[in-house]
């Protein structure tokens, strides 16, 4: 088999609750890791946030690089 690098364009839709609007983008960014939510329970009471619900919204592969191997 072949070995190739691949460049993935991901993006989400993220319900969340937070006090105003510029937290809940802060907030979305900051504690949204691979499609979900790495937030603590501590985070959240501190911040003063929810996350509802994440949804893959784009999941697209932007460029194949083959990988040149020893054996290939």
């Amino acid at each position: 088999m072949k070995t190739y690098k691949v460049s993935l364009a991901r993006s989400y839709i993220v319900e969340i609750k937070a006090k105003t609007k510029e937290k809940a983008r802060r907030y979305a960014e900051f504690f949204i890791g691979d499609c979900s939510d790495i937030s603590t329970f501590k985070d959240k009471k501190e911040y003063e946030f929810t996350i509802e619900e994440i949804k893959p919204a784009i999941n697209d592969a932007m460029d194949v690089e083959e990988i040149k191997t020893k054996n290939g």
